[in-house]
Parts: C-alpha cells; sequence; structure tokens
C-alpha cells in the first residue's frame, strides 16, 4: 500500500510499504479520511521532531472503514465507519489514573509511535482498542466529519479549562479551523457574545456563519481596545489564543477582564518565546491555563455533537487532496486559502 512516512526532520516521503493484516484485539481500516493538523506541516517544516519516530507513518485525525477483524474483536462489523482517538494512554501512570488520560506520559501515538492515517490502510493495535479510543461513528457522516472529531475533542478539553459560564464575553484569537470550533463550542455554552480577531475577512465571515456576535480585524483594531468597547470597559471573561504566535499572549492578557480566563490553545513552535506584562495577571487576577490533546471522553463526545448537527464540521472541510498529492496538501493547508484539507486515497 502507499503510506506518507516520516524519513527525518523536515522529510516526508511517499513509500509502498505492505499491507498491515489484523492480529489478534486488532482491526484494520481502510482509511477514508485524514485530516491536515498544523502539527503536519511543523513536522513537514522540520519545526517537530520529537517523540516523532523515524519510519512512522503520519497523521492522527484519522477515520476509516473496518476492513480486517482480528480474532477476538466485538462490537465492530467490515464496513463500520470508525473514528480514532489517535492518544493510547497508559493508564497506569500519574496522570491517568487522576482522570487526566490525556496528559499520559507513557502513551503512544498515531502517527508519532503508531504508524497513523496518512496511507491507504492503518492498523489499530490492540493496546487501542482494549483502552477504548476506537469509535463506530454515524454511517451518516463523511469520513472527513468523523475524522475532525480529533481537534474538536481537543477543542471540548480546552473548554473544561477555561470553563465559559451562560452571558460570558468570549474572544476568539485566529478563525481558522480550532478558532471555528471553539466559536462552535462556546455557543453551545452560552456565551453571550463570540467576538473572533483574524486578518482575513474571508474566515471573518466563517466565523459569524458559525456563532461569533462580532468579528475585528487586529491590523485595524487592538483587540483589547474593541473588547472594552463591547463590555463596558470590562473585557472579556474568557480569551483563547488559537495562534501559536508570541505576540498574541500579551493581546490576549490585555484584552482579559479582572479575574478572567486566558487559555493558550495553539502549540507554539519549539523555542518559542513570548514576552508579555506579568502585572496584567498579577493586578487581574488572571487564570491562565494550557490545552493538550484530549482523552477519550472528550473525542466520544466529539463524535456525538457532529453526528447530532450541534457542531458543523462539514463546512470545514474545503479541501481534498489524493494520498499521492499528501505534500502538497500539507502545504496548502498552511496557505490560509482553505480552512481544513482532508487526504483521501483514491481522490
Amino acid at each position: 500500500m502507499k503510506a506518507a512516512v516520516f524519513a527525518g526532520p523536515g522529510k516526508l516521503e511517499l513509500r509502498d510499504i505492505e499491507k498491515p493484516v489484523a492480529g489478534p484485539g486488532e482491526l484494520v481500516l481502510k482509511v477514508g479520511a485524514n485530516t491536515v493538523c498544523g502539527t503536519d506541516g511543523r513536522i513537514l517544516r522540520g519545526e517537530k521532531s520529537a517523540g516523532i519516530d523515524i519510519g512512522v507513518v503520519l497523521g492522527h485525525e484519522i477515520a476509516g472503514y473496518v476492513d480486517d477483524i482480528g480474532d477476538g474483536v466485538e462490537g465492530f462489523n467490515h464496513g463500520d465507519l470508525v473514528g480514532v482517538l489517535p492518544t493510547v494512554p497508559c493508564l497506569e501512570c500519574f496522570y491517568c489514573v487522576r482522570g487526566s488520560e490525556h496528559l499520559c506520559t507513557n502513551s503512544q501515538i498515531f502517527g508519532y509511535r503508531i504508524n497513523g492515517g496518512l496511507a491507504e490502510y492503518v492498523r489499530i493495535p490492540a493496546e487501542a482498542m482494549t483502552r477504548g479510543g476506537i469509535f463506530r461513528a454515524a454511517p451518516h457522516l463523511t469520513p472527513a466529519e468523523v475524522a475532525l472529531a480529533e481537534p474538536l475533542g481537543c477543542v471540548l478539553n480546552g473548554a473544561d479549562n477555561y470553563r465559559t459560564e451562560v452571558g460570558d464575553t468570549v474572544l476568539i484569537q485566529g478563525a481558522g479551523p480550532i478558532g471555528l470550533l471553539h466559536a462552535q463550542v462556546n455557543r453551545l455554552l452560552g456565551a453571550h457574545q463570540i467576538i473572533v480577531s483574524d486578518p482575513s475577512p474571508e474566515r471573518r465571515a466563517v466565523a459569524e456563519s458559525m456563532g461569533a456576535t462580532h468579528t475585528i480585524n487586529p491590523l485595524e483594531v487592538e483587540p483589547a481596545e474593541a473588547v472594552r468597547e463591547l463590555t463596558e470597559g470590562r473585557g472579556a471573561d474568557v480569551v483563547i489564543i488559537c495562534i501559536g504566535r508570541g505576540e498574541l499572549v500579551n493581546q490576549a492578557l490585555a484584552a482579559a477582564r479582572k479575574g478572567g480566563r486566558v487559555n493558550a490553545f495553539a502549540g507554539f513552535s519549539k523555542g518559542s518565546l513570548a514576552e508579555f506584562d506579568p502585572n496584567l495577571i498579577h493586578y487581574g487576577e488572571l487564570i491562565v491555563t494550557g490545552a493538550s490533546n484530549a482523552g477519550r471522553a472528550s473525542h466520544e463526545k466529539a463524535l456525538q455533537l457532529i453526528g447530532a448537527g450541534h457542531i458543523d464540521v462539514a463546512s470545514l472541510h474545503t479541501h481534498t487532496f489524493a494520498l499521492d498529492d499528501v505534500v502538497a496538501g500539507i502545504e496548502f493547508a498552511q496557505s490560509g486559502e482553505g480552512i481544513k484539507v482532508a487526504i483521501v486515497p483514491g481522490a
């Protein structure tokens, strides 16, 4: 089969490798779609390689159809549409036993240590099956919609940290796929005002269609000033950083009200630093959190929200590339022209 193999920092090669076979307790999926994450772009540019095995098949936003069922596997049938939680937690470490399995220190991750979904087929090892991260999806969904449960699950985990309350004002920095998911989630959580900051007029328009009550161009308007005008001078209850740029950190702190919550959701390039005024945290008594990964409950909830139509991920899927064009697809995803790119074998 064809597969996109990580050959070292900044190197991605399309190779012919052996098609997997399901062993005892395993599944093999025929990949329906693997959506492209910003992390894939960082890997392609050589900005991220830690924890990624050379020779692994990349891709962690995976959906596929059951193609081969190993001995002892129950609850799955040939042709089932399946979503994959990319992190396989150990369930034994300090974090796992305390209910934070998404922070597992001994996890195995599809596309990092386990062959991922940028291939024609993907094997689901027995550990992933027994630890409960493989989910049957609603059959009316497309594979791309099911794959997008992965970033939505991460957004739900982030929302658990920043804790939007009914009536809150929320500022979202960035209207890429992640920012647009945060906008929809905050709409469901009952936010009164959802302000999305992005320089792209096209993306601001999409944000408005997905729940943003206000949008601003940060190249023309200082976000903190815009938020204060909408909140009688207070600032936002919640600010979410959805772009990994250091200068946004201080902007986020400045835009939050006293006692507000700031969430550093975006991943930043290794070694990047941010300068910020610590007095904004000190005098404002701000609560600053991060967000990393998602656990099984968040992924399952994401699939349920998508299946019920409460979160629109279909509109985020704007472009499809064949597996043969995987490098071009990842590069296009970083260009900002589309929103979410899916790599589909045979497309």
